[in-house]
């Protein structure tokens, strides 16, 4: 599970970015004086886990497996997190290495 984080320059701008990414149904986890944290759960592709249902009803059932596998992954590392800071060091004091709102959005919205 990556973390994405995106720059803001002061509690306005951490607000905004927050609400834009509310409308991509990323759910607030943590908030502070100097961040937002925010996460948004996926659960994999319902077309990949209708499929995998069918054939395991169907013919070979280890490939539920398969698809308690997949959900298990989409859910817990696939699942995207983004930090909203104002800060532009981290604690050791090297500069922080900031995403993109499409990079996030594209990691958020994948189908794998």
């Amino acid at each position: 599970m990556k973390l994405f984080i995106l720059s803001a320059n002061d509690s306005r701008d951490m607000d905004d970015i927050s609400q834009k990414l509310s409308l991509k149904k990323f759910k607030i986890t943590q908030t502070e004086n100097n961040y937002i944290l925010m996460c948004k759960k996926r659960y994999g592709n319902i077309l990949i886990h209708a499929i995998c249902l069918i054939i395991a009803l169907s013919y070979v059932w280890p490939v539920l497996i398969v698809n308690v596998i997949y959900f298990t992954y989409s859910y817990l590392w696939a699942s995207p997190n983004v930090l909203i800071t104002t800060e532009s060091l981290d604690d050791e004091g090297n500069p922080l290495e900031f995403s993109s709102m499409d990079e996030i959005l594209k990691k958020a919205t994948a189908i794998l």
